[in-house]
């Protein structure tokens, strides 16, 4: 099972009038380090919470269909789902109805159902399922605890600016990120 990111976020949970405040910054000189640093900081924290803080679309590939039927999708919160798709043999592709399908958005992972799913007939990513995830289309649907912990790793980065190059943050988070972060964790036994 694979992701893609088919439509990114078309705007990011902090704004730069927002990071600029947090760091007590007044000038224009690093507005462009501190909007890299906002993307890093959510991409990082997407990464480590499973979550999609902006609205976005992604694509799901999988080889084969569960066991149970319940396709499980590790991103969340999941809005909608947009289609699926099932390759034949053939390579030829065949829309699957979502008339009778069930979607628990709520959960997570969200777990999605579909009635008479077709076989795919690629032994390799033959299922597409693409879907719309995210709190929202602007940062104040992001919950404030996720932006709190996106200011304070945005901080540490900035501070140590000049130790890290851009391109190897985040170097590493600091005091108190894990503790912000840890109730948007899925936890795995």
């Amino acid at each position: 099972m694979t992701y893609a990111l088919i439509d990114p976020p078309l705007a990011e949970p902090l704004t730069l009038a927002e990071v600029k405040a947090h760091l007590r910054l007044d000038g224009g000189d690093e507005d462009a380090l501190l909007l890299s640093l906002v993307k890093t900081a959510r991409e990082f924290l997407e990464g480590e919470t499973g979550l999609c803080l902006i609205a976005q679309g992604w694509r799901f590939y999988l080889d084969r269909w569960p066991k149970d039927g319940v396709i499980r999708i590790l991103k969340s919160p999941v809005q909608a789902i947009q289609s699926v798709t099932v390759y034949d043999a053939d390579g030829a592709a065949v829309d699957v109805s979502l008339e009778d399908h069930l979607l628990d958005a709520a959960g997570r992972p969200a777990r999605l159902w579909l009635r008479d799913a077709p076989s795919p007939g690629r032994a390799v990513n033959g299922i597409e399922i693409d879907f719309s995830a995210g709190y929202g289309e602007a940062g104040t649907d992001v919950p404030d605890t996720l932006k709190r912990a996106m200011l304070i790793h945005i901080g540490h980065m900035f501070a140590f600016r000049g130790v890290i190059s851009d391109d190897q943050q985040p170097a590493g988070v600091p005091d108190g990120y894990e503790r912000l972060i840890a109730p948007f964790r899925i936890r795995r036994l």
